[in-house]
């Protein structure tokens, strides 16, 4: 297929192409509008709205487009979460309502900014996109029910940096960001789930239910293309992701590990027992 430019994707009629559509989702900063445009490109891609992977995309705004709050802040910076209390119960479900944001953009990012793929890692991440919004979607309803709404409190940017460092590199975006950071959310969110019962708020853990069995299927789909670009590029996984984590800082693995979760995302027997 020859390559074709695509410009102007902030436009207000929707793209006919769906890695143009998605990069102007992207550049949507209203959150709200922002899940609308990703269920109607979700709808639209059912038909006539297919990838083309050798278009050539420009982002006509800085990437990703998203509201002036929540103000973010270094890690160390974000307040405390005491399940004792309203409040902490809230900046809980906020930052994780900001993770799922966050997700949702990477989602888009891994959509329009790699050409040259298989149609299905297109499709592939048009899934992922679903279901981070919905994700999204359910923890701001929830934090409403709490009395707040995304951007009362202050978030940090871990995943997002991540995702700017490999721009560049589509195989160090798929080692580096489902495989290693969306992977330790299928280590973090048990414990959590297990607190915000405890603290009686099931509706919350009810969320990261779903958010779990989503998310295996989101670190499977980095997997898979992971190990896809590696036999392409005549890498082997192991030493391929060593390398990768090594060269762009990824975050040490640290447990405790959700060692089922993971096995059911695709990493291997190997891997999961060299966690242990």
């Amino acid at each position: 297929m020859p390559r074709t430019a695509i410009q102007d994707t902030r436009t207000e009629a929707a793209p006919t192409e769906l890695r143009a559509y998605a990069l102007q989702c992207l550049l949507e900063a209203d959150p709200a509008k922002k899940v609308a445009a990703v269920a109607a490109m979700a709808a639209a891609a059912g038909g006539s709205c297919q990838p083309n992977p050798a278009a050539i995309l420009h982002a006509s705004a800085a990437i990703p487009g998203r509201p002036q709050k929540p103000d973010l802040v270094p890690p160390r910076e974000v307040g405390r979460r005491s399940m004792n209390t309203l409040e902490g119960r809230a900046m809980l479900i906020h930052a994780l309502a900001h993770i799922e944001f966050n997700a949702i953009n990477l989602a888009l990012d891994a959509l329009w900014r790699f050409p040259d793929l298989p149609p299905d890692y297109y499709t592939d991440w048009l899934l992922v996109a679903k279901e981070e919004a919905l994700h999204f979607s359910l923890l701001v309803a929830h934090l409403a029910g709490l009395g707040h709404a995304y951007g009362d409190f202050t978030a940090h940017d871990s995943l997002w940096e991540m995702v700017e460092k490999t721009t560049g590199d589509v195989l160090a975006r798929m080692a580096l960001v489902p495989r290693t950071l969306e992977a330790r959310g299928l280590d973090a969110n048990p414990p959590l789930r297990a607190k915000l019962a405890q603290a009686g708020d099931l509706a919350a853990a009810q969320i990261l239910d779903i958010i779990l069995r989503d998310e295996i299927g989101h670190v499977e789909i980095g997997n898979r293309w992971y190990r896809h670009l590696c036999v392409l590029a005549g890498l082997e996984p192991g030493a391929a992701y060593a390398d990768l984590a090594l060269r762009y800082r990824a975050p040490p693995l640290r447990g405790p590990f959700n060692f089922e979760a993971r096995l059911q995302a695709g990493f291997t027997s190997d891997e999961v027992n060299a966690l242990r």
